[in-house]
């Protein structure tokens, strides 16, 4: 009976030979400057920018470079924004740079005035019926790549790249190559006030800036309190999976194309009205910039991960180096060699980051992890997804 009892009080103790197990766990938690440097890079590189150039120019580091820099960092800010909805979905959108360009055009035309011959009149639309034609325009070219994607089954890349000439060639139809200038407008036509959106400024803060914090504010409310945002994480994290858990995945497609599709046009009323022209050429190669914003500020290019806030410092952190360069004289061609390896780099610390988030922990103990436990560690990292 003492041995029974004995063995009883034994069995009723704490296995202590699993302690080990528990203790890499709470080691993995605590703090690792290593994963901070790497979830803040991007804001890390911005910091450093700052310093650097303001160390190597006097002209650099001044309220009015900033701000000055900062309506530059608008245009590619915005097309970022709307490019992180698409990517993650895990799509892409070539189609943002020609949209862009091709929204200027028609801003340009309707600004100079459209000629109704069969009434012999000439009807100058006032500027805020301008920027809605404008946006409609921008959210029908993303209907057209969300039809396209979501239900003919076209690979994303060939869709929007296929629109990207398509819209860039109408740009050059309707402007038969030319530049549509001096878009300030007459005040006996009713149709002034185009610059308002380039030029002007509220509380010294360039309106462009106010715009991009605008729409990245809707943005992060989007993904962050809305239902939508909670399907396009879904979707873009395993399509099938939340299709099969009753997310609309096809009408999510289609939207982020169309919100892509609004942000392009918005971006290029802007840079229209910056410049006071609109040419059919504007805009080429910014999508690719706007996808660089989008992986320097940590998003996964194969969908699932991402949000605005870092979105917004990838932006800038390409934005304040370009003209960090301009400004200590760096030659053209070498801002180019700088601006693709910062990309690589982003990429290759992207990879890093998110190889270490699924890997799993290697078992200390004798016996081996249950099949349950496996997957409820695997499935960990689908729920770190953050928006910002």
């Amino acid at each position: 009976m003492k041995n029974t009892g004995a063995t009883t009080v034994t069995d009723a103790s704490p296995d202590r030979s699993r302690s080990p197990r528990v203790s890499p766990r709470v080691s993995t938690d605590g703090f690792s400057l290593a994963k901070l440097l790497l979830e803040g890079r991007a804001f890390f590189a911005l910091i450093a920018i700052i310093i650097v150039f303001s160390l190597l120019s006097p002209y650099y580091f001044s309220v009015g470079n900033f701000l000055t820099m900062a309506s530059h960092v608008a245009i590619f800010g915005i097309l970022a924004v709307g490019m992180l909805l698409v990517i993650l979905n895990g799509g892409i959108d070539l189609s943002v740079g020609s949209t862009l360009g091709f929204s200027g055009v028609i801003a340009g035309f309707l600004m100079q005035g459209v000629q109704l011959t069969s009434f012999g009149v000439i009807l100058y639309p006032p500027v805020w019926v301008v920027v809605v034609l404008v946006c409609v325009l921008g959210a029908l070219v993303g209907l057209v790549n969300g039809v396209l994607i979501a239900w003919l089954k076209v690979p994303a890349f060939v869709a929007t790249l296929g629109m990207l000439y398509v819209v860039r060639g109408a740009a050059l139809l309707m402007t038969n190559g030319l530049t549509y200038n001096d878009l300030g407008g007459k005040p006996e036509l009713g149709n002034t006030g185009f610059e308002w959106l380039g030029f002007n400024r509220l509380l010294d803060i360039p309106i462009g800036v106010l715009v991009m914090a605008v729409i990245a504010l809707i943005g992060s409310i989007i993904l962050n309190r809305t239902a939508f945002g909670r399907w396009l994480y879904a979707s873009g994290g395993n399509e099938r999976a939340a299709e099969l858990s009753g997310v609309p995945v096809k009408q999510v497609q289609v939207s982020v194309y169309m919100l892509s599709g609004i942000c392009a046009a918005v971006a290029g009323l802007i840079l229209s009205s910056e410049l006071t022209s609109a040419g059919p050429t504007a805009g080429t190669s910014y999508e690719l910039t706007a996808i660089a914003a989008v992986v320097i500020g940590g998003a996964a290019l194969t969908g699932g991960r991402g949000n605005i806030r870092g979105t917004l410092v990838g932006a800038f952190v390409i934005g304040f180096l370009s003209d960090g360069l301009v400004i200590i004289g760096v030659s053209a061609y070498w801002q180019t060699v700088f601006t693709g390896a910062v990309i690589v780099l982003a990429v290759l610390l992207n990879a890093i980051q998110y190889r270490r988030r699924v890997k799993l922990p290697s078992p200390t103990g004798g016996s081996p992890t249950s099949p349950q436990k496996d997957k409820a560690t695997t499935a960990d990292p689908a729920l770190e997804k953050t928006a910002g």
